[in-house]
């Protein structure tokens, strides 16, 4: 092992123990262990040491330059030898290069775990004692912008999905000077061996029949193959979307929504037998118990008027709500509501609520992304089977 010999202005650190300024005296010891072994390097490749004469010399010491160096205890300033040709290059700066990669990724995973910018700044001013813009923060967000947009690209061919689930939700994005609203489209879905995964998102414009087709067209383009479910709120572009773009494929509608809608018409006074009447028709184990306990229910209560709204709101969705009795019984408490992606939605939305307005589409897009990357690789990868 190379031996090195402290042999540089020792001041600094007598004056910092003295001054009892421990931060100086680690910093000052990193530096000189730093430069010496700098110079130990050079005296390597050179072959020869300082004024001495060798037939293997390779190259002749040409003086110092200074380069800072960030570490977690701050910002050093090193001196860093050179040679005349300019071949050398010491190994310093490449080895504490993972460190810088340690503080962008740190950087990045708090922004978005929903710690603010103007936070993040502070925090890494506390740890480098250095001061750093929140310019300087966003532009390192930005680094997330391939990464993000080759998940969101990822082809979708290699797997089957039964079981689609989508929605959008609404972020706030300065747009040309003003505040506009944006809806952001969300697919996940569960695979045939019953885990979850998601798929893909998009910002687009108000929702509509357009957006959601061309929504689902982008996950088409990726490889997705029609599902036999497809799960999600009563949407009228969205169910148009999908009569269109998957031939064959049965709509879902969230049974959850659906059974608020119900409930909400439903006087609060006197109605304990009917409400439960409504919740054992979607605890049905086939589709024609349910259609039995529906009958039940509309014989029960159909000439009451007080129950006229409430009656025919379930008339009317009644069929598309049941779809998902038609599947395996175990996996019927996963696809017969949103509530999966709902509770996805919320972890965006805690996010979403530091930043409250993007300053533009690309970085909601950025931050939605990386937050449902983190979210499948700490929530979805690690539950097994959903039927298990």
């Amino acid at each position: 092992m190379t031996q090195l010999q402290f042999n540089l202005n020792m001041d600094v650190l007598k004056e910092s123990v003295m001054n009892s300024n421990i931060d100086m005296v680690i910093k000052s010891a990193i530096v000189l262990v730093l430069n010496e072994f700098m110079e130990k390097e050079r005296d390597e490749f050179l072959q020869a040491a300082s004024y001495e004469r060798s037939a293997d010399r390779r190259d002749y010491r040409n003086g110092y330059y200074e380069r800072e160096l960030t570490m977690s205890i701050g910002k050093l300033k090193l001196k860093v030898p050179r040679t005349r040709n300019g071949e050398f290059s010491t190994s310093i700066f490449e080895k504490y290069a993972r460190w810088d990669q340690a503080l962008v990724i740190s950087m990045l995973e708090m922004v978005i775990n929903g710690v603010s910018t103007r936070k993040v700044t502070h925090i890494v001013e506390q740890l480098c004692g250095e001061n750093i813009s929140k310019s300087f923060v966003s532009s390192l967000t930005q680094k997330l912008d391939p990464i993000v947009n080759d998940w969101a690209k990822r082809p979708l061919n290699t797997t089957y999905y039964p079981y689609l689930f989508v929605d959008a939700m609404y972020v706030k994005v300065r747009e040309y000077h003003r505040v506009v609203s944006k809806a952001v489209y969300i697919a996940t879905a569960i695979t045939e061996k019953n885990t979850r995964e998601i798929l893909g998102l998009s910002v687009d414009h108000a929702e509509n029949y357009e957006s959601w087709g061309h929504f689902i067209q982008q996950l088409k383009s990726r490889g997705l193959q029609s599902p036999k479910l497809v799960i999600s709120d009563a949407h009228q572009g969205l169910q148009k979307a999908i009569q269109r773009e998957f031939i064959g494929t049965t709509w879902q509608r969230c049974t959850v929504h659906f059974k608020r809608n119900i409930i909400d018409k439903i006087p609060k006074k006197d109605s304990s037998e009917i409400r439960t009447m409504i919740k054992r028709i979607f605890e049905a184990v086939t589709i024609d118990d349910a259609r039995q306990f529906k009958e039940e229910l509309m014989n029960r209560f159909g000439n009451d008027p007080k129950y006229e709204k409430a009656l025919a709101t379930l008339d009317e969705g009644f069929e598309d709500t049941i779809q998902y009795i038609d599947h395996p019984e175990q996996i019927h408490p996963h696809i017969r509501s949103t509530n999966s992606l709902e509770r996805l939605n919320q972890e965006i939305r805690r996010r979403e609520n530091v930043i409250r307005i993007f300053p533009n589409t690309q970085s909601a897009f950025r931050l939605v992304g990386a937050v449902l990357m983190h979210y499948q690789e700490t929530v979805y990868s690690k539950r097994k089977s959903l039927s298990k």
